[in-house]
This record gives structure tokens, C-alpha cells and sequence, in this order.
């Protein structure tokens, strides 16, 4: 039987939550007859680590995920380190150290989630954002001088490569023309900034030349987030800079219900390391403890991680068992106006998942 050697990071906050309750879905999955286990490794990483260690991981923290199959992420953020530490001190070390240059993230209104758009059908909003993940305006160039003194100066550089814009470009435009509409929007601020931003533009043109099936517009940012609201049936895929799309898809989270449902995938599209899920949530600390956090973000995750592993058939049983919560007011969240807790949605999935087994044993 096949195992699959999975990597979870707990992080901070209510990551601590949800990330076992993503490992308790795929060990059930994996006991209610899935035809492959699972073996996982715990790495408690994060801000505690933080407080014993003076790093948010260690030196070598790669080297132990090297092997693993992918890795199940859950937030980095607390609220007594500096924000830049704990996101470039492990997720970001995590993302580039294993060049996972495409930030996947869909965005739909699931059954039984009442979202803002009340105009908006179901089927209307129905996305995915793919968001440059190595370099652009995260990229980590820049510097402070005189700190402390009236001629103090900052800068963070926006630096885009030909082959990082190339490389999710044609992704996108490969994504793009799997889905069904076979339709991309590229999002750019090419008006403003008129340096990478036209070379962004200059090469989505190239890029688009190889696929001819693939209808294709550019938008600015800023009227970007206009389109979603008002025209939300006009995207399908989209893809955008690391800033651009770390906003648009916050948006798009937002008028699909709620921020605690949205998963993302830190994707290296050529297999070389372990690609990384998690949901888009980030800490919470408000609520950390408390057993309210909604996992739906995290089994999500857990969606795309099993589609990620070529396990399709699981991650649409994964996915039903996801779509029989939420179609269920009484097991919504509070984030979803409900008073359901992390550990009964959690329960409900796994217990979708072992009857599903049960009725195809049958």
C-alpha cells in the first residue's frame, strides 16, 4: 500500500487547531479505505520556537522536509514577534528554499454559505488565483539607513525576473486552459509602474501565443477589485503579482463567505521539493484556544494536497464531505454566523468520509 510521508507545521495561533484536525480527516480517509496511508511528521515551528530558540525554525529546517511527500501548513503570526520574523522566518524560508513560484488559491461560494454578493449566483463566483510566489514586491530587496534620524530612508524593491513572469505566466495560461471557460485574466499596474509591470504585460502577450484556446485580458489592479464585486461571473482564472494576488485573493475569500473556508496551495510546479498547503487565515490569536476556528480552510487545503499527490478520487470525497457541512447552518462556524465549534465540523467530515466508505463497501 502506498504511504505518503506528510509534513505538518502547526505554526502559531489557531494553526495549532486546525492542522491536527486536517491530519484527523486524511487518517480518515486513509482508515475508511482510500487504498494509501499516511505517515506523519509534527515540527513545532512557529513563535514558541521562537521564544526558546531566537529562529522561527532551525538552520536546517529544510533538509528535514526535503523528502516528504508535501507538507501541511498552518499559520505564522504572533502577536509578540514582529510580523516580518514570523512570516519571513518560516513560511516565506519555506517557500522560497523550495522555489514554490505558484500560490494557488480557488475561491467558489459553498453550499449553504450565504456570501456578500447577494446579486452574485452561486455559479457566478467560481475562481482561481494564481499569485507569483518567489519574487516581485516580496522579494526582499531593499534596506533601512539612518534609522532613528530625520534623514532616515527605506526601501523595498519590487524585483521581477524574466523567468519568474514567464514561468506563472504559463502556468496560469496551462491552468487556465484546464478549467472548463478556458478563460484568464492578467491582473498588472502597468499604468503606474512602468518598468516591470510593462515587462509583465510584454511578456503575458508572448506567453499567450501558445495557447490560442485560452481568451485572455489584462486589468488593472485597482479596477480589479471593482470587476470581482460587480462582475463577478466575467473571471475564472487569474493571475497576478506576489502583492497584487496576497490582496485580490483576501477579496475573493471575503465575497465567498468568510476568510475561515479559503485554502491556498504554495505550489513547485516541477516536483523538484515538497509543495505546501495551508488555509489563508493566518493566526487569529483572538480565538486561539477557544475551539472556534473553522477548519473548512485547512480540509480545503487538504483538497488540493491530495489532488497535488494525483489522488483525485479522494479529494472529491474530501471536497462532498466539505460541501455536506457547510450546506448545514448548524455546523457553520462563527465566522459563518453560527456557533459550531472546530472539533463537530471536524467530527462531521470524518464521519462523511467513514459512511461514504461504508455506502461504496456496500
Amino acid at each position: 500500500m502506498k504511504t505518503y510521508q506528510i509534513a505538518t507545521i502547526p505554526g502559531d495561533g489557531i494553526g495549532k487547531e486546525v492542522v491536527p484536525a486536517g491530519q484527523q480527516v486524511l487518517a480518515a480517509l486513509a482508515a475508511g479505505g482510500a487504498g494509501f496511508q499516511f505517515e506523519f511528521e509534527d515540527f513545532d515551528w512557529g513563535g514558541d520556537y521562537y521564544r526558546k530558540h531566537g529562529v522561527m525554525m532551525p538552520a536546517d529546517g529544510l533538509d528535514a522536509l526535503r523528502g516528504k511527500d508535501a507538507i501541511l501548513f498552518g499559520s505564522a503570526g504572533d502577536p509578540d514577534i514582529a510580523d516580518h520574523i514570523t512570516l519571513w522566518g518560516l513560511r516565506l524560508k519555506i517557500c522560497q528554499g523550495f522555489d514554490q513560484y505558484a500560490n494557488v488559491r480557488p475561491t467558489r461560494i459553498l453550499p449553504g454559505i450565504d456570501g456578500p454578493l447577494k446579486r452574485c449566483k452561486q455559479e457566478d463566483l467560481n475562481w482561481v488565483i494564481v499569485r507569483e510566489n518567489s519574487e516581485g514586491e516580496y522579494s526582499g530587496v531593499g534596506g533601512r539607513v539612518h534609522q532613528g534620524h530625520p534623514i532616515e530612508a527605506a526601501t523595498d524593491v519590487s524585483m521581477m525576473t524574466r523567468v519568474g513572469v514567464e514561468r506563472i505566466l504559463r502556468f496560469a495560461f496551462k491552468l487556465a486552459q484546464s478549467r472548463p471557460r478556458k478563460l484568464l485574466t492578467v491582473i498588472t499596474k502597468s499604468n503606474a509602474q512602468r518598468h516591470a509591470m510593462v515587462m509583465w504585460d510584454e511578456i503575458a502577450l508572448e506567453v499567450s501565443r501558445d495557447f490560442p484556446d485560452v481568451k485572455w485580458d489584462k486589468e488593472l489592479v485597482d479596477a480589479a477589485t471593482a470587476r470581482m464585486v460587480n462582475r463577478p461571473a466575467t473571471l475564472d482564472t487569474i493571475v497576478a503579482t506576489n502583492l497584487h494576488a496576497d490582496i485580490l485573493s483576501d477579496l475573493a475569500a471575503a465575497l465567498a463567505g468568510s476568510l475561515g473556508i479559503a485554502p491556498t496551495g504554495n505550489i513547485d510546479p516541477e516536483r523538484r521539493y515538497p509543495s505546501m498547503f495551508e488555509p489563508i487565515h493566518g493566526s487569529a490569536f483572538d480565538i486561539m484556544g477557544k475551539g472556534l476556528a473553522n477548519p473548512v480552510g485547512t480540509f480545503w487545503s487538504v483538497v488540493m494536497l491530495l489532488e497535488h499527490l494525483g489522488e483525485n478520487e479522494a479529494a472529491k470525497r474530501v471536497m462532498q464531505a466539505i460541501e455536506s457541512v457547510t450546506a448545514n447552518p448548524s455546523l457553520h462556524t462563527g465566522d459563518l454566523g453560527g456557533s459550531a465549534t472546530t472539533a463537530e465540523v471536524t467530527r462531521a467530515v470524518c464521519d462523511f468520509l467513514g459512511g461514504a466508505q461504508q455506502r461504496k463497501a456496500a
